[in-house]
C-alpha cells in the first residue's frame, strides 16, 4: 500500500520507499520547490556542504532539502549499494531528515557511460522555498528501474532479468513508466503535470519511444535520454521526472 507521509519541517509531503531515499516528494500549500544544477559535480561530502551553504543562504533549514541526485563510476553490486547508501544517508541522519528506516528525500544515482566520475558526485539538489501561490504545484518523483523496492535483493525480481532484446526491453520500460505513475498519482500528479522526464539507459530505447513513452502520454514536455547506467548491477533501465517552480545552476 502506497503511503504518503507529510514532513512538516521541510514543507512537503513524501512517498514512503526505503531507507536511502523516498519514491517523490511534493511541496505542500504555502511551498514550492527549487531545483539547483552543479557545474561542476562535487564528491558527496563536498556537496552536501556546498547544499547546506545554499540553504543557509536562501534562508532554509537543512530540512528543506527534498530532493538528491547523484552520478557515480559504476553500477554497484547489491552490497556496495547498501554499503554506499549507509554511508549517504549519514548526513541526512546528522540533518534529521532521516529517522530510523524513513527517509523523506527523494533521489535519482545513475552512472554516466561517457566521462563516469572518478567517485559518486552530486549532480542536483532540490529544496523547499516558501511560496505566495503563484506557482503551479511542484514536485519531484525519484529514479526507478525495472524492479520493485523492498525486497531481500534486486537480482530476483528484476523485469525481464539479463534480457536486452526488444521485447525484453519493452517490458523494462513499461515496468518503469507503471511505477513511475504510480508514485505521480500518489503525490496528486499525472504525466500531464511533468515538465522534464529523464530516461536513464545505453540500450536502443529509440524503437519505444513513440508506443511505450510518447502515446503514453509520458513525453508531454519531451524525455531527455541519458546515456547512462542505473545504480546497481543488471538493471538496464530507469527513469525520473518533475516539475519545480525555478532552476538554478551553481557555479
Amino acid at each position: 500500500m502506497t503511503q504518503v507521509v507529510d514532513f512538516q519541517p521541510g514543507g512537503y509531503r513524501y512517498v514512503k520507499a526505503v531507507f536511502q531515499y523516498s519514491a517523490g516528494v511534493a511541496a505542500q500549500p504555502g511551498f514550492a520547490i527549487e531545483r539547483v544544477r552543479f557545474h561542476r559535480p562535487p564528491a558527496l561530502t563536498d556537496g552536501f556542504d556546498a547544499i547546506a551553504a545554499h540553504l543557509t543562504a536562501r534562508g532554509r533549514p537543512l530540512a528543506a532539502l527534498c530532493g538528491c541526485e547523484l552520478r557515480s563510476p559504476a553500477p554497484f553490486s547489491e552490497d556496495g549499494f547498501v554499503e554506499f547508501n549507509r554511508h549517504y544517508v549519514q548526513t541526512l541522519e546528522r540533518w534529521g531528515l532521516v529517522e530510523g528506516e524513513t527517509n523523506p528525500v527523494a533521489r535519482t544515482n545513475v552512472c554516466p557511460v561517457h566521462e563516469p566520475p572518478p567517485t559518486p558526485v552530486f549532480h542536483a539538489f532540490s529544496y523547499t522555498v516558501p511560496d505566495d501561490g503563484d506557482t503551479l504545484p511542484s514536485f519531484v518523483v525519484a529514479g526507478g528501474g525495472e524492479a520493485p523496492e523492498g525486497h531481500a535483493n534486486y537480482r530476483d525480481v528484476i523485469v525481464r532479468l539479463g534480457d536486452t532484446s526488444p521485447n525484453g526491453l519493452r517490458e523494462k520500460v513499461r515496468y518503469v513508466v507503471a511505477e513511475m505513475t504510480r508514485r505521480l498519482e500518489a503525490l496528486g500528479f499525472s504525466w500531464q503535470d511533468a515538465i522534464a522526464t529523464q530516461a536513464y539507459t545505453v540500450h536502443d530505447i529509440g524503437p519505444l519511444m513513440w508506443q511505450e513513452l510518447v502515446q503514453r502520454g509520458t513525453a508531454r514536455g519531451g524525455v531527455t535520454w541519458q546515456f547512462t547506467r542505473p545504480p546497481i548491477v543488471d538493471l538496464e533501465y530507469e527513469m525520473d521526472l518533475r516539475r519545480v517552480a525555478r532552476e538554478l545552476v551553481h557555479a
